[in-house]
């Protein structure tokens, strides 16, 4: 074996040695066998590559748990080293500035181990390296502007550290970066405009940085890109118009900040987009028509702004959506028919906002949809009975709009429907006896409507119901001696009715009740508690009177 793969072998054995016990039994192989220790190359060692001279080229463990630090490891034993893969493993302590010695070093990757301590200046040094690999670490202080020196990087991730301070102005001498990731630290400042340099870019991640200040418009200049992350940010200013020359753009999340103005129409030349996030900023002005040129589109979330104006009926046009959320803002008019022939929704929220008129009965042929929020509306008119199509529907909420008229029996299709809100409407009887085929119901809310009818027998179907509410109707007649198979059930309401007769008895069983509320529920309830009510919290108003 040649001097040079000695003192190699031997490095490797020395940096083993400095593990913790458990982990050197992990490299078996790493071993000079004691009769021919001259003869033994480290080429046949796990994880390590060689080149035809024997000299070490590419160090790849990763997923193997190594305990220990790289202060025992020694760079410049390593001159031909180009590879160096220790990701997740349990590395701690910091990375020494020997580092820069590994000149012909293309990739490094040190990812998810424990590393703590500032990165090295020095790295700054290793000028061929194409990859450079530190996130999911505990590393802290700034980003070396040194890094600005790699020229030949193409991939940089530094993300889920603990780094802070700006962005350096440097990364924009990358010119050949194709990601960068750099989301989940403590960053400080604005984007810098450099980015915009950046024209072999395809992944930009920057959010949970708490970077503030304006997106740069010279970010328009990345047309290879296809994904912008800059979400959960404090970013301010409006939306450049220039992102709209980003036409290989698939995903754009520009959530949680503090955004303003109006969506550019320009927005609507990203013709490849899959996903547009732009909920929870302080965007103004109408939802733009352009955004139905986006036919590829499979989210579309908007919500929590204060947009105002019609849902154009553009939206219609795209096909591929599967979410839709445009709730929390000052949307009005009227529910566009179109959005029927998105038969590919999966989520319909569309509450909070000042919608008006009919729910349009298209509406029923979203037969993929299992969320449907309409609450909090203007809305008026029947519940469509085509509504109970939407066999894969878990939640419905159409609380505290002007509804009139009965809910249709093919609500008794829809089995999967988890919670129901038809709460602060002006429904009226009868109450369908098929909801109670809703076996999978946890939360039935029909409070502060006009039913003045009896209460069904079949609700006492519903065996995995914890919440009911009736409160605030002209409910008549007797409660159903049935509710007390509800065995789930943890919360009743009945209060302001029109009830009669007494508590049944079978009431007793409902071990899980926590509140029952009979406040107001008739001018006289006959009966006797018979049964013990663990932990129940009673609200029964000076009209009940008690036989």
């Amino acid at each position: 074996m040649a001097s040079a793969s000695i003192k190699e072998a031997n490095a490797l054995l020395n940096w083993k040695a400095s593990f913790a016990n458990q982990t050197q039994s992990r490299l078996p192989s790493w071993n000079l066998l004691s009769h021919k220790p001259s003869t033994t190359s480290p080429c046949t060692w796990f994880g390590i590559f060689c080149n035809s001279a024997g000299s070490i080229i590419k160090i790849n463990i990763t997923g193997f748990g190594l305990n220990g630090t790289l202060q025992e490891f020694s760079f410049s034993s390593f001159p031909k080293l180009k590879y160096v893969d220790l990701y997740m493993n349990s590395l701690f302590g910091t990375i020494p500035s020997q580092i820069a010695s590994l000149s012909k070093l293309i990739y490094l990757d040190l990812s998810n181990n424990h590393l703590s301590g500032e990165i090295p200046l020095e790295i700054g040094l290793l000028t061929n390296l194409q990859v450079l690999h530190l996130d999911q670490n505990q590393l802290n202080g700034l980003i070396p502007h040194e890094i600005g020196r790699l020229r030949s990087l193409y991939g940089l991730s530094l993300y889920s550290n603990q780094l802070h301070g700006p962005i350096p102005a440097s990364l924009g001498n990358l010119n050949n970066l194709t990601y960068l990731y750099l989301l989940n630290n403590s960053l400080s400042g604005s984007i810098p405009l450099e980015l915009g340099n950046l024209t072999n870019l395809l992944e930009l991640v920057i959010e949970f940085t708490e970077l503030t200040g304006p997106i740069p418009t010279t970010l328009g200049n990345l047309n290879k890109l296809t994904m912008l992350i800059a979400s959960n940010n404090n970013l301010s200013g409006p939306i450049p118009a220039s992102l709209g020359n980003l036409n290989n753009m698939t995903y754009l999340y520009l959530f949680n900040n503090s955004l303003s103005g109006s969506i550019p129409l320009e927005l609507g030349n990203l013709t490849n987009l899959l996903e547009l996030c732009i909920e929870i900023n302080e965007l103004t002005g109408p939802i733009p028509t352009t955004l139905g040129n986006l036919n590829k589109l499979t989210t579309l979330i908007a919500s929590q702004n204060n947009l105002y104006g019609p849902i154009p009926h553009e939206i219609g046009n795209l096909i591929s959506l599967t979410f839709v959320w445009l709730w929390q803002n000052q949307l009005s008019g009227l529910i566009p028919k179109v959005l029927g022939n998105l038969t590919s929704l999966t989520h319909l929220l569309l509450n909070q906002n000042q919608l008006s008129g009919l729910i349009p009965k298209e509406l029923g042929n979203l037969i993929s949809l299992t969320e449907l929020r309409l609450s909090q509306n203007q809305l008026l008119g029947f519940i469509p009975e085509e509504l109970g199509n939407l066999v894969s529907l878990t939640s419905l909420e159409l609380w505290q709009n002007q509804l009139t008229g009965s809910v249709s029996s093919s609500f008794g299709n829809l089995t999967n429907l988890e919670v129901i809100y038809l709460s602060h409407n002006k429904l009226s009887c009868p109450i369908p006896h098929e909801i109670g085929k809703l076996k999978s119901l946890v939360r039935l809310h029909f409070d502060g409507n006009n039913l003045s009818c009896s209460i069904p027998p079949s609700f006492g179907g519903l065996r995995n119901l914890t919440f009911l509410y009736l409160r605030e109707n002209q409910l008549s007649g007797l409660i159903p001696e049935k509710l007390g198979n509800l065995i789930s059930l943890i919360y009743l309401d009945l209060s302001e009715n029109q009830l009669f007769g007494g508590i049944p008895s079978k009431f007793g069983l409902l071990t899980n009740l926590k509140h029952l509320d009979l406040s107001g529920a008739a001018s006289v309830i006959r009966g006797r508690v018979r049964h013990c009510f663990a932990f129940v919290v009673f609200s029964f108003c000076s009209a009940l009177a008690w036989v």
